[in-house]
């Protein structure tokens, strides 16, 4: 059993008329979920808030999800299936509506089993997991500048300013859709913090860092916001937190994948 405290909350921010974020958190279902919508005359706000909705369905079983391979864990490839049929609707809205057409959306969730923290993500909304004093990105940046610079960083640090934050995936552009995923252990006193670009564009991980560990989950999330407007709030702004306040281990096969699964975290850390 894992008891958490959390917190979401999205911004219009400074200089957007209409808000394309959208979120979702259920501590019960283990469960959140942001999503940057784009697209014009309000396609970007439909996007998102339908990627969020079937997702969250999907994860509820209200909705069977889409086939996938059975490589990973069944809550994982449930929420991969989750995705695959959240790109199905937006793609298929898009080519129903004229309006819609070239609508689409970032994803980015987190789901907390008994065990372990399953991550997946479109796009470039990112996911952090805060462990022993450390900040790490979890999800992987879809965009033109972060996979350039990945085979290439000489040519990536040349890349103009109009396209090197294109997004090279996204909900409901294609047919199909791949998403990057991870699974790991968790330990108390991790904190998970998803986002829009609207605030990791302005705040750095250190500060969301430093922020999460000082405050409440709630005030986290409004502190956080805050900065990004302050510095300009070019963008919506979307941020949850998710702080691990306990878990509740069962008998001795717990504690001994507690320990192992520590071990493991440590030894990453050190060589990777």
């Amino acid at each position: 059993m894992v008891v958490v405290e959390s917190a979401g909350m999205t911004d219009v921010g400074r200089r957007r008329k209409g808000n394309e974020d959208a979120l979702y958190l259920d501590d019960q279902q283990g469960l959140y979920v942001v999503s940057d919508g784009m697209g014009g005359h309000r396609a970007g706000e439909v996007a998102s808030e339908l990627v969020v909705k079937t997702i969250r369905d999907v994860m509820a079983g209200f909705e069977t999800p889409a086939a996938v391979d059975g490589s990973l864990s069944p809550v994982a490839d449930r929420l991969v299936g989750a995705i695959y049929e959240g790109n199905r609707k937006v793609f298929e809205a898009g080519r129903g509506k004229d309006a819609y057409r070239g609508m689409g959306a970032t994803v980015s969730a987190a789901v907390l089993t008994d065990k372990t923290l399953i991550t997946a993500n479109v796009g470039d909304s990112p996911i952090y997991l805060i462990h022993d004093g450390h900040i790490d990105q979890l999800s992987v940046t879809h965009n033109v500048v972060s996979e350039q610079a990945a085979f290439d960083p000489e040519a990536a640090s040349s890349l103009g300013e109009d396209v090197k934050y294109l997004l090279t995936r996204a909900m409901g552009i294609e047919e199909s859709v791949s998403p990057d995923v991870f699974e790991l252990p968790f330990f108390r006193g991790d904190a998970v913090v998803i986002s829009s670009d609207g605030l990791s564009d302005l705040v750095s991980p250190e500060e969301i860092q430093a922020v999460v560990g000082e405050q409440t989950a709630d005030r986290a999330c409004r502190t956080l916001v805050d900065m990004a407007n302050q510095r300009g709030g070019h963008d919506n702004i979307t941020v949850i937190v998710v702080k691990i306040k306990e878990i509740k281990q069962r008998g001795l096969i717990g504690k001994l994948r507690s320990g192992l699964a520590r071990k493991a975290i440590g030894f990453l850390q050190r060589y990777l």
